[in-house]
């Protein structure tokens, strides 16, 4: 299997697929295409949430602000998987998470950096260098990179991780921690723990002034009512029922989030 995951939305996907499908029999999956243009944070956080529930596979994540630079390209094994990707952090933080998860004994990080020859287009490396790298990868198997002449171990790379949150050590402290990204609901993922809501649920709680309900799920609070809980990947999110929670809760992004309860 390989996946594939851009900011390409339609149709320069679909020249990667026909690369690939050139040099593999591999199947394609469609992780997404529609991550915010040239935000690669927000895709390294979707990219860390979804892939862990792959089975062993070759991701390929194009989110590519320096296309046509001299920026590196990389192959990344984490356990059973291997992500190939632009050199700016966009795959350090699931390629973590999936050696954590794997099954593989010993499972470890290890980036390799990809030496390619001087592409067709400066603007399309997703098309010339990473799928034909991908379908390479594939091809020769994720635990023999050290076969490929073009793989090489990376002295230097970009990495990324996101920030801690704050928690309080005493009752009266309010936690703090930071938006991380806003998803297609307008739901607002916070990086705060689900344990900061322990003891709160039904309760009142405050965020910059503006209120919401701790609840459980969407629906234990009216339509049109804020609401504060925990998403499915574990942390404090601030959303509305039926609603957007970034335009309620006027925040975006990198915001800071205060709760007092």
């Amino acid at each position: 299997m390989i996946t594939l995951s851009s900011d390409f939305g339609s149709p320069y996907p679909a020249a990667m697929k026909g690369v690939l499908l050139q040099h593999t029999a591999a199947r394609l999956v469609d992780v997404s295409h529609e991550f915010p243009r040239q935000d690669v944070r927000t895709a390294a956080f979707w990219l860390r949430e979804v892939l862990p529930y792959f089975p062993p596979a070759v991701h390929l994540a194009v989110v590519d602000p320096g296309v046509g630079t001299d920026r590196g390209a990389l192959v990344v094994r984490a356990g059973e998987h291997a992500l190939v990707a632009p050199d700016n952090g966009l795959v350090l933080p699931v390629a973590r998470r999936l050696a954590a998860v794997s099954d593989a004994e010993d499972a470890t990080v290890e980036v390799f950096e990809w030496a390619y020859d001087d592409p067709a287009s400066h603007t399309f490396h997703g098309r010339d260098v990473f799928a034909p790298c991908a379908a390479a990868v594939h091809e020769v198997g994720i635990d023999r990179l050290e076969t490929l002449d073009a793989a090489t171990p990376a002295d230097e790379y970009e990495d990324r991780t996101f920030p801690e949150p704050t928690l309080p050590t005493a009752e009266a402290e309010a936690p703090r921690g930071e938006v991380l990204v806003v998803d297609g609901f307008g739901n607002v993922v916070t990086n705060l723990p689900a344990s900061v809501l322990e003891g709160h649920y039904g309760a009142h709680v405050t965020v910059h002034g503006t209120s919401g309900r701790v609840a459980r799920a969407y629906d234990e609070v009216d339509p049109g009512t804020r609401v504060v809980t925990v998403g499915s990947h574990g942390n404090v999110e601030l959303a509305v029922n039926r609603g957007r929670g970034d335009s309620s809760f006027g925040l975006e992004p990198g915001d800071e989030v205060r709760l007092s309860f």
